[in-house]
């Protein structure tokens, strides 16, 4: 059985339609696979945050993505926040949106 990819908003999966187009492909192949396989790649594609938060490495000739999401109950991945890295570490602010997104999923009611 395949897993489902869905996105937090419109706005989310624009923001992650919008990547540049290297980057973009390598999204689309990984995802591809994640829904045939599930949400963990292993590194160096895929890393566990902890508390349900994953993130997805991009790398292209563009520069270097990153798409937060998490796991939910019925095999659905959900794409939570993306962006670009221009630092070597990813921005606290970046992690703090997907953690807050991450936790309105998990407390809403069905």
């Amino acid at each position: 059985m395949n897993y489902t990819i869905t996105y937090y908003s419109d706005a989310v999966e624009e923001e992650v339609l919008g990547l540049p187009a290297g980057l973009l492909a390598r999204y689309f192949n990984l995802t591809d696979r994640m829904v045939a396989t599930g949400a963990n790649l292993g590194e160096p594609h895929t890393e566990a945050f902890g508390g349900g938060l994953f993130e997805l490495r991009l790398k292209g000739s563009e520069g270097i993505a990153r798409v937060f999401y998490c796991t939910m109950v019925g095999r659905r991945i959900v794409m939570l926040h993306s962006f670009v890295k221009k630092t070597q570490k990813t921005p606290p602010a970046e992690r703090r949106i997907a953690e807050t997104r991450l936790k309105e999923i998990k407390h809403a009611k069905p």
